[in-house]
């Protein structure tokens, strides 16, 4: 089965992330989606990052009624901090059945210079890149295991979500209902 992995921290997961992951299953040859929910990206600050659990069981509830997608928490038993080329060598290893390939966003591509052994990602595996605002002309985009799409983009962030809550403004409509719940009774964000 080709698999697409929809790498992030999904903190919180939000409509933008499943209108990206129905768009790349509909427009390319990728069967299901695995959103790799990520305990910590190298490259980012802890800051209000909620709980990597916290985090996966959102994931699982905005999937859950879609059979093409699955949260993953592969990422939680691999050595840390977790590196992409990691990830996907173990992946390769457990699931030789499966063909694989990255979905990123523009903005991704343009620092992916800074990941870890990204030439090998480059070389071994297909990347699929979604346009993001102001990352359109990213050096990499040439390569040809590298694949842009045009995917429809609403302009939704997990920071902007977070901020939404802390301020106590309505999130409705930005994430699935099950997440806004989920985060309301448990108070995440605030």
């Amino acid at each position: 089965m080709h698999i697409g992995l929809f790498f992030g921290s999904f903190n919180p997961p939000h409509t933008g992330h499943l209108v990206i992951a129905s768009h790349m299953i509909e427009y390319s040859d990728i069967e299901r989606i695995w959103f790799m929910v990520s305990p910590h990206n190298p490259l980012k600050a802890k800051g209000d990052l909620l709980d990597a659990r916290a985090r996966l069981q959102l994931v699982k509830d905005a999937v859950a009624q879609d059979p093409r997608f699955e949260a993953s928490d592969f990422e939680f038993n691999l050595e840390r901090p977790s590196y992409t080329i990691h990830t996907m060598q173990q992946l390769a290893q457990k699931y030789p059945e499966h063909s694989f390939t990255l979905i990123m966003g523009g903005d991704n591509l343009h620092s992916l210079h800074l990941w870890k052994d990204y030439e090998a990602l480059l070389d071994s595996y297909r990347i699929f890149v979604y346009r993001r605002e102001g990352f359109d002309n990213a050096e990499l985009a040439d390569h040809p295991n590298v694949i842009v799409f045009d995917v429809p983009l609403l302009n939704i962030s997990s920071t902007f979500i977070r901020k939404a809550v802390k301020k106590g403004k309505s999130i409705r409509y930005l994430v699935p209902q099950v997440v806004e719940e989920q985060i309301t009774l448990n108070k995440y964000y605030q």
